[in-house]
This record gives structure tokens, C-alpha cells and sequence, in this order.
């Protein structure tokens, strides 16, 4: 099979066009072409005076394939296999249960396999499924009572479940493609199989989250939701068990010498005590900063000129990054075009948000993360925890500022101009409980403030219009990221515990969707093949 690369057509083309060119291309004729299926398609919009598609192409031909590319760099064009996966061989020699702590994307994917493999793995997850999860998120944003264990950050489908449902990832590793074809096939649109920008929207999320849960338990796995892990049983080096509280307080003690450690970047309590435990964790980088608003029919016109209104185009989004010489630097992140900036707290007294869309991104405005990385030697301590503690500190100060749990907002001429803002201007902003107007300044802290300050005028330069006077500014963004990471070997095991397999964002080893499933995939790979570390 051919694979042809950088195929450039008009927005209009239709599928006999790129029949066309990719035989035009390879100089064959079109009828040597016996199948040919769009593997990537992504929007160049750099020249505006010329927005166009461009395709990468899977071709199957009678024709010698090497012939053909022979004169093509093997970046435009190249011979590669059909995509297959298979499970690894089973060699697990055990007789217990592997148990799955988290169900977000790490988790259900390493249950997934678990499950396929016959392993009939348990799943502990302290949130609950993804329909009761929604009542009381909303619960949450309308009438300010949280649950600390089922907000945006814990429950079915983890943090992603409330988020645009990207499934790009910078990560090389055959499992994405294996990731992507499974989301398709428990309810993900088909685009994401070859849109570069692909994405699931939090609607589309929660249906093939259930369809996935459904899946592990036909294959007899076993899904507890509202029980959260409270101990590992070991001795000796190894896993003998795990400890967890169901909702109504009772506890059971689970005989296993295998868990797959999926929490999540936002279990602090587990942190906590994975460092009493004396499981090994080290500091990580990890960002802080915030959201800004902007129209999504302004970012359309700053991305598309003239061609703005074109219904063949989606809505514009955009990536941006600043790097001083010699100082922090800060990038865009997570940008959600027609979407919502939401409240994700999930701790009392603490205030963080974060972006969402819809799977049709049709919502007034455009959102995205500007973030300040932090690297572990700017940290306040040595400590193990202190990127989590910096994190909660600026979520407590958040809610002190507010008088609640309502971000803190400011209009970004006023954010430039350090003066606090008193309402919202042109853009209304679209966080479901609610803003606190006033001076994010007192919110972040002040190398945050000042490193993204001098990134909104760069941002300009390279998005005209970015720096728009009445874009809405909301804070803090922390949970971008894990700020610690739970050590593991060349086995995935924890480096002081036999039988822990940390595992995707939580762990430290993963961001986002995508990379966080492969992870999880790892892992439970490792425990079916039987991989030990001696």
C-alpha cells in the first residue's frame, strides 16, 4: 500500500478530485488505482488568499509499489503495511484479579485489554458513571455544592469526559492509530480516524465511554464506581492487595498482586499517600496560568479574512508560543473553538478551570489555556509534592479572591494595564457559575502574570487581532498537567513495588486522551505478557 503525502485541493474538492491528483501525482492512471482512502486531512489556512485541504492518501495498485514512489522523497511518499493489532500472548502466571484503579482514558483502555485478555479485571473508580457524574457537575456549576469525589476531574471517563475531546497527541506510538479505531468503534464520529484535528467533543465523549464500560464487562471485567482506593496491601517488595471505601463508607480489602495505577493528575489525596507509603515519586514541570474568551466568528475573521463565513471551513482555532531569551516562556493550550470556559474544582475552597466544547463547536465564543511553565528547580521545596502544593495555593487564593467558587475574570486591556475590572465588555463570559470581575493579578503569581503579559503582544504579531481589548481573561488554569510523577522501571512497575503499574496522566507519563490510553495499553500489555523484571 502507498501512502502519498501533501496532496493540496481546493476546500470544494470531493473524493474523485484526490482520486485525480494522487494519480497525477504518482504519474499512473487512475484506473491502476483500485482503492485509495484519506489517512490524514488537515486546514492550511497560512495564505489567506489561498485556504486549502491537504491530504495524505492510502492507495492500494496491482502496480510495482516501489516503482512508482522510487523517485518521491520518503516523506511525500512511501510503501507501508495495513494497520493490524493483536494482544500480546498470554503469560500471566496468576491467579488473582488484576484491579484497574481510575476509569478516565489510561484506565479504561488498560481495563479494556485486561478484559479481552480474560484477565476479569476489577475496576475501581471513586467518581460515578458518566450519567450521574453529569447531575451532579451541574449540581455543582448552578448551585456551588461540590462533591469531592464526582466533579469535572473524577468520575467515568475522567477529566476528558468534561473537556473538547482532543485526539491529537505528539506521541509516534502504533497504539494511537489502535486508540483511534477503538473510539470508532464504541461510537466516535469516523472523521477521527483521519482528521489531523480530530476531536470528540464531551457530548460525543460520554456515549462512547458507556459503550467502552459495556465492552469490559461483557468480557467480564467488573466496574465498581464510587470507590476510592485507600491502601495497598504489600510485603516484601510486592502487591498483596488493595483497600477501598465504597460511597456509603465501607471498606473492603481486595486480594491482588497487580494494580494498574490510573488516577488521574488531580487525586492529591492519593499523592499523599503513595508519599507516606513510600512509593517513590519525584517533582515534575508542569504550567499554570489561564483562559482567554474571544468570538468565535472574530477568531474565524483572524484566521480566515475573507473567507470567513465559508461553510466548508471549521470554526478556526489556533496554537501559539513565546519564548523570551532569557526569561520563562508561554504557549496557548488546549484551545476549544465555540465552546466554554468551566469551573473543574474538585477540592473545597479551591477554584480551577478549564475548556470544553461540543462535538459541532457551535458556542459564541473561543477559549483556550495561555500557560507559564514551571520547571521542578523554580519550585518552592525539594519536596516530592510541592508543585501540588504551588497548585493548591493558588486555587485557595482563588476562592479567597472570589468569595466563592466563581473564577476570578478581568478584561485583558485591564489584565495589561494591571487595573481591575468591575463587568464583562463586548464578550460575554461563558463559565456556567458565573465570574468574579476583578484583578487576576492577585490570583497568579506575579512571574505568571508577567511572562504572559508579554506573550499576549507576540501572540498578536502572529494572530492579528489576538490581543482583541474586551477578550475576557479567566483564572487559574492548574490542572493542565500532573505536577508529580510516580516512578516506574522498563517494566512499568513502580520502582519500589512489585505489581504497580502507574500509568497515564496521573503518573506523569501522558497528556492528553490519546497519550494517556496508550499508556494504559502499555501497562496492561506488560501484565498480560508477563513481563517481570528479573
Amino acid at each position: 500500500m502507498i501512502r502519498l503525502n501533501e496532496i493540496r485541493l481546493p476546500l470544494e474538492a470531493a473524493k474523485e478530485d484526490i482520486l485525480k491528483e494522487a494519480a497525477r501525482l504518482l504519474n499512473i492512471n487512475k484506473s491502476d488505482i483500485l482503492s485509495l482512502s484519506v489517512y490524514k486531512k488537515s486546514l492550511d489556512s497560512r495564505k489567506k488568499h489561498d485556504i486549502h485541504f491537504v491530504y495524505s492518501v492510502d492507495i492500494e495498485t496491482q502496480l510495482d509499489e516501489k516503482s512508482v514512489i522510487s523517485s518521491f522523497p520518503e516523506n511525500k511518499a512511501s510503501v507501508v503495511e495495513k494497520y493490524s493489532y493483536t494482544l500480546p500472548e498470554m503469560r500471566r502466571n496468576s491467579i488473582f484479579r488484576p484491579v484497574v484503579v481510575g476509569f478516565g482514558p489510561a484506565g479504561m483502555f488498560s481495563a479494556l485489554l485486561l478484559a479481552e485478555a480474560g484477565l476479569n479485571p476489577l475496576i475501581l473508580e471513586r467518581g460515578d458513571d458518566v450519567d450521574t457524574r453529569i447531575k451532579k457537575v451541574r449540581n455543582f456549576w448552578e448551585n456551588k455544592i461540590l462533591d469531592e469525589n464526582c466533579n469535572v476531574q473524577f468520575g467515568e471517563g475522567g477529566a476528558g469526559t468534561f473537556s473538547d475531546g482532543k485526539l491529537t497527541t505528539g506521541i509516534k506510538n502504533p497504539l494511537c492509530r489502535e486508540v483511534l479505531l477503538r473510539l470508532y468503534k464504541y461510537g466516535a464520529p469516523e472523521e477521527i480516524l483521519w482528521n489531523k484535528s480530530a476531536h470528540i467533543g464531551t457530548d460525543g465523549l460520554r456515549d462512547v465511554v458507556k459503550a467502552i464500560r459495556n465492552r469490559i464487562i461483557e468480557q467480564g471485567g467488573e466496574v465498581k464506581f464510587g470507590c476510592r482506593m485507600t491502601d495497598i496491601i504489600k510485603a516484601n517488595g510486592w502487591v498483596h492487595g488493595v483497600s477501598y471505601i465504597d460511597k456509603n463508607g465501607s471498606k473492603t480489602d481486595f486480594e491482588t498482586d497487580t494494580i494498574v495505577l490510573a488516577i488521574g493528575h488531580s487525586a492529591r489525596d492519593t499523592y499523599m499517600y503513595l508519599h507516606s507509603a513510600n512509593i517513590e515519586l519525584e517533582r515534575k514541570a508542569f504550567s499554570v496560568g489561564l483562559r482567554i474568551e474571544h468570538p468565535q466568528e472574530y477568531i474565524n475573521k483572524c484566521q480566515y479574512s475573507k473567507e470567513y463565513k465559508n461553510p466548508l471551513l471549521p470554526p478556526a482555532d489556533y496554537k501559539l508560543s513565546n519564548h523570551s531569551l532569557h526569561g520563562r516562556g508561554a504557549y496557548t493550550f488546549c484551545m476549544c473553538p465555540g465552546g466554554t470556559v468551566v469551573n473543574a474544582s474538585s477540592e473545597k475552597e479551591c477554584v480551577t478551570v478549564n475548556g470544553m466544547s461540543e462535538f459541532a463547536r457551535n458556542a459564541e465564543n473561543a477559549n483556550s489555556a495561555i500557560l507559564v511553565g514551571l520547571l521542578p528547580e523554580f519550585f518552592p521545596s525539594e519536596h516530592a509534592l510541592s508543585g501540588m502544593h504551588l497548585q493548591r495555593e493558588i486555587e485557595k487564593k482563588a476562592f479567597t479572591v472570589s468569595g466563592g467558587y466563581l473564577p476570578v475574570s478581568q478584561l485583558l486591556k485591564d489584565f495589561l494595564n494591571d487595573a481591575p475590572s468591575k463587568k464583562a465588555g463586548a464578550v460575554t463570559p461563558s463559565c456556567p457559575t458565573g465570574v468574579s470581575f476583578g484583578n487576576i493579578r492577585s490570583v497568579l503569581p506575579k512571574w505568571a502574570c508577567d511572562t504572559i503579559s508579554a506573550a499576549i503582544y507576540s501572540f498578536d504579531r502572529k494572530l492579528n487581532g489576538f490581543n482583541f481589548s474586551d477578550a475576557v481573561l479567566t483564572s487559574p488554569e492548574t490542572r493542565s498537567s500532573s505536577p508529580v510523577r510516580i516512578k516506574r522501571d522498563e517494566f512499568m512497575n513502580s520502582v519500589r513495588l512489585f505489581g504497580l503499574y502507574p500509568c497515564g496522566e496521573g503518573a506523569g507519563y501522558a497528556g492528553g486522551i490519546v497519550s494517556a490510553a496508550v499508556d494504559g495499553m502499555k501497562a496492561a500489555e506488560k501484565i498480560i505478557s508477563g513481563e517481570y523484571p528479573y
